[in-house]
């Protein structure tokens, strides 16, 4: 399965189209947040527009909650708080993002976050499913520091190492690849500057192989 995977596009879809031709040929899109800047919330479908291939997304916390309605009416596959299968892959979502100190419109608490994405989790595991976890937000102490420190969500650490893939965004300056416990996590970077992923998921006799590069138009 070749996947193209974005974050952080905040309303500027101009460098997609590149962004895909330097992909090549995809079977799935992934959306990792801030889908807007703000909104409004129907700029969203400009977005889906631009592929022909289905996409999974997730709001980001630049994205107000009234987004997910569009995405529910919408060609793309809302995936927040959701599940989706394709194949022997269940695809596992959670958009907006731990609180910050910005106060902005689709925050939320820690105790919340992670309402729902455990027992997905459990059933996909209890059916010997691959797991690839969209969020926005990046799991705690991967792909998630700033200058202060780390920021990511505490609740989506503990998919580490029963996820084999983690696509996040949220931490504009954190893109990068990074393997541990088993789990491939990714950001893809800010969609709106000319970054995205390429993830190649195959598998051969042995084991589940998960190859991804960075893309830059």
């Amino acid at each position: 399965m070749r996947i193209f995977a974005i974050a952080d596009p905040h309303g500027n879809y101009s460098k997609i189209k590149g962004l895909l031709e330097k992909a090549g040929k995809i079977d799935l899109a992934l959306v990792a947040g801030d889908i807007t800047n703000f909104g409004p919330d129907e700029k969203a479908l400009e977005l889906f527009e631009l592929f022909d291939v289905p996409v999974l997304a997730v709001p980001g916390n630049c994205d107000h909650p009234s987004i997910l309605k569009v995405l529910d009416n919408s060609k793309a596959v809302n995936l927040h708080q959701k599940s989706y299968t394709i194949d022997d892959t269940v695809f596992i979502g959670s958009g907006g993002s731990n609180p910050t100190p910005f106060c902005t419109p689709f925050e939320i608490p820690e105790c919340d976050i992670g309402s729902g994405l455990e027992e997905m989790m459990k059933a996909a595991e209890n059916d010997n499913m691959k797991i690839v976890l969209l969020t926005h937000a990046p799991p705690y102490g991967v792909l998630d520091e700033i200058p202060s420190g780390h920021v990511g969500c505490t609740s989506f650490s503990a998919f580490i190492g029963r996820a084999e893939l983690i696509v996040c965004g949220h931490i504009h300056e954190a893109r990068g690849i990074v393997r541990t416990k088993g789990t491939v996590v990714v950001n893809p970077g800010m969609a709106a500057s000319g970054y995205a992923a390429l993830i190649e998921m195959n598998e051969d006799s042995h084991r589940h192989m998960i190859e991804v590069q960075l893309l830059h138009f």
